[in-house]
């Protein structure tokens, strides 16, 4: 399946997997869509422009996606609303581009008779508790908390009734939270490091006692290639390092690797609803195919990220100001 379209490939995880599908596949014809709204950034795709097609356009234009599954052989859909906040301000963006892009997407690979991997989140599944060792597994029921976790769920069901009703070849994964190169800085820990670049102190929601797996997102991309290439049709995969830290040893561990005290944070308001905890099974994906994280060493693979983002203030300072101010309006 060498002719693949990548979408959201602009965007942090897909601009990630664009590059390492590159290299991976010197013979791939691979084609980005990509909206680029605030999230999309063309210039996360320079390191690899001469060898894919890029398409600045809407998952949810059926005419474009029509044109553009009719051929290739996969479609790999990362393209998605996705922040938490962002959701909970203004939950329509999410409805159109998580919901009704997928269902797009979905009419187009089914007309043509592609092959389909979706891009999910382990937020579909709610949370757990704080003070347990429960893992979210492939059979855990949904339960989401915000707007952002309801499209994705919603998302998800439209896929596997796809599959099952129409015969879609599909797959699903549902990742951890990654870190690493090009993520946006409204996320956690890239807004702690460019906090600490531009001489403010980090923020942490609550008391910073939530709790997330975290994962970087080349092990990420490694298990969703694995997946393409080995996957069982119709079958979901959970995608996790298996390393879990709250909040606030995340702030820390920042905080310490760029040479600053462990305690030197603001607290600021908490998110509403805010899950507690996140933790992903992944037995499956290890066993049936094979995958372990190349990244095992957490705290080796976060000081890497703090240098990329100390050597690259141009990438993210003209999203800096306008992130932060957001932040501002929801004290947070």
């Amino acid at each position: 399946m060498r002719r693949m379209l990548v979408t959201g490939g602009a965007g942090f995880i897909g601009a990630n997997f664009v590059h390492d599908t590159v290299r991976r596949d010197p013979d791939v014809e691979l084609t980005v869509l990509d909206k680029l709204t605030y999230a999309g950034n063309r210039r996360n795709l320079d390191p690899v422009s001469e060898r894919i097609t890029f398409v600045h356009g809407d998952i949810c234009d059926a005419d474009l996606v029509d044109d553009l599954v009719r051929g290739i052989d996969l479609v790999v859909h990362f393209a998605a609303e996705s922040h938490v906040d962002n959701s909970l301000n203004d939950p329509s963006p999410f409805i159109q581009t998580n919901i009704v892009g997928t269902f797009t997407l979905l009419e187009a690979v089914r007309r043509h008779e592609k092959r389909f991997h979706h891009i999910s989140t382990d937020e579909v599944f709610g949370d757990l508790p704080l003070d347990s060792e429960d893992q979210f597994t492939e059979r855990t029921p949904y339960d989401p908390s915000s707007p952002y976790s309801a499209s994705k769920a919603s998302s998800d069901m439209l896929v596997r009734a796809w599959v099952r009703s129409y015969g879609v070849a599909a797959t699903l994964s549902n990742c951890a939270n990654n870190y690493g190169p090009y993520q946006h800085v409204e996320k956690l820990i890239p807004r702690q490091i460019t906090n600490i670049l531009v001489g403010d102190k980090p923020k942490l929601y609550g008391t910073g006692e939530n709790v997330r797996e975290w994962t970087h997102v080349d092990d990420h991309n490694d298990a969703v290639h694995r997946i393409i290439a080995d996957g069982r049709i119709g079958e979901t995969y959970l995608i996790g390092s298996g390393d879990e830290r709250s909040n606030r040893q995340i702030v820390e561990k920042i905080l310490t690797l760029m040479d600053l005290p462990a305690d030197d944070y603001l607290l600021v308001d908490d998110r509403p609803g805010h899950d507690l905890r996140y933790s992903n099974d992944s037995t499956k994906l290890r066993t049936e195919l094979g995958w372990t994280p190349k990244y095992p060493d957490f705290d080796t693979a976060l000081a890497a990220t703090i240098d990329w983002y100390r050597t690259n203030p141009t990438w993210w300072k003209p999203q800096k100001t306008p992130t932060e101010a957001s932040y501002k309006l929801l004290g947070r």
